[in-house]
């Protein structure tokens, strides 16, 4: 039996190279683990039934010596990512049995490492959600306390990663879905800067905001994972290249300068946990003994995030999922004439909570209510990304 609780990609590769096992043993050994757990747990929504197959390949790339460090790597992907031949349904009723027709472009990455995809994970319906209790296939539970929830919307991704059902996982962060259910889940949760990974493929919430992120059990797993998905794509206007990739491992003889952190102490309200308070604290101080410079910073409009989120989010949502009429894809409930047709079809398809953010985005972006709710959440926002564009450039001043 594998050590598949301390395992990281890099050792899942040298043991790959050294012949301790193969791809094909490891990816049964998670298979194996799911049988067990997944009943429970309710992490996956469907395990591939090619993953063997997609291992066997795998193997085939070590033998001729054409492997690299995803080659082999069990990876699963939320259920809102495109994998051509493969069901895909964002957790909603709307797209049941629905099977996407051509890969995303972090998938048809993963593909190219040879990664083993093992199969789609649980999310709130639509990424709407922070405890996968708004999915149409039932909730995700904690593998640290099945009494508790997994978090959300990313909660099938990182439960899966915390239950040894994958080594890593692709989630989607639109406002702490992949980060958040990580805390919760006692992983790694990476939102990417928005535009540093292709969104082609993955079924829109907020579209502004959406970013899909890498969940593994630590940072040098997800930095792994981010440098593989990162980058340009023609099919993805808002992608960018960036001018390196992330690298947060000091390699031996490997000169490093520690950038400067920056501690917004006036976010550190009353009612903050202790113990979590403390934990932050002790982390500032070992950076500190470390050679990072700490500098106390005020982020004056960081505020008004929450709010503005909560307009500019429910309109991308009412403009997204308009075109989940039940006529291109998805379920079909026949009605009287087409506008009762759209009513049955939507009314049976999404749950109440996507529900609220229709009629939330619908009502901010009607007329008489664009100027006074959408065009001003916008506009505050330029505001929060100025207070961090200000606070990075007197850093690089040298303050």
């Amino acid at each position: 039996m594998l050590d598949l609780k301390n395992l990281t990609i890099e050792k899942a590769h040298q043991s790959f190279l050294n012949g301790e096992f193969t791809c094909q043993k490891l990816a049964g050994e998670y298979l194996r683990v799911i049988k067990e757990k997944n009943k429970e747990l309710n992490v996956y929504l469907e395990v591939f039934k090619d993953v063997m197959e997609q291992a066997k390949k795998a193997d085939k790339r070590f033998a001729d010596g054409s492997a690299v460090l995803m080659t082999g790597i069990p990876v699963a992907i939320k259920d809102n990512i495109l994998f051509k031949g493969h069901k895909v349904s964002a957790g909603s009723k709307i797209l049941e049995n629905y099977t996407a027709t051509y890969d995303s472009t972090v998938v048809k990455k993963l593909k190219e490492a040879g990664a083993v995809i093992i199969g789609r994970t649980n999310m709130d319906e639509f990424a709407m959600g922070v405890s996968t209790e708004n999915s149409a296939y039932g909730v995700t539970k904690n593998p640290h306390d099945p009494k508790r929830v997994s978090g959300g919307s990313s909660g099938g991704s990182t439960a899966c990663v915390a239950m040894n059902g994958a080594l890593v996982a692709l989630g989607s962060d639109t406002g702490g879905s992949c980060r958040q259910p990580a805390s919760f889940c006692g992983v790694v949760g990476l939102k990417p800067t928005y535009g540093s990974v292709s969104r082609n493929g993955l079924i829109a919430m907020g579209s502004s905001l959406d970013v899909i992120g890498a969940i593994g059990k630590n940072i040098s797993d997800v930095e792994v994972i981010f440098n593989l998905i990162k980058g340009r794509d023609e099919m993805d206007s808002t992608s960018v290249n960036l001018r390196e990739g992330l690298s947060f491992v000091k390699n031996e003889g490997q000169s490093f300068t520690a950038p400067i952190i920056g501690v917004p102490r006036h976010l550190i309200g009353e009612g903050m946990d202790h113990e979590a308070l403390l934990n932050f604290e002790e982390t500032v101080e070992k950076f500190k003994s470390i050679g990072y410079a700490i500098l106390n910073i005020e982020l004056p409009y960081v505020k008004y995030s929450v709010p503005s989120y909560y307009v500019i989010t429910p309109a991308e949502i009412s403009a997204n999922l308009a075109r989940f009429d039940g006529i291109r894809y998805g379920i079909h409930k026949d009605g009287e004439n087409l506008e009762d047709d759209y009513l049955r079809t939507k009314g049976y398809g999404f749950g109440p909570e996507v529900k609220r953010r229709i009629l939330l985005g619908t009502y901010v972006l009607s007329h008489g209510y664009y100027d006074a709710y959408y065009s001003k959440a916008t506009m505050v926002r330029e505001l929060i990304v100025n207070d961090y564009s200000l606070n990075s450039h007197y850093y690089r001043s040298g303050f």
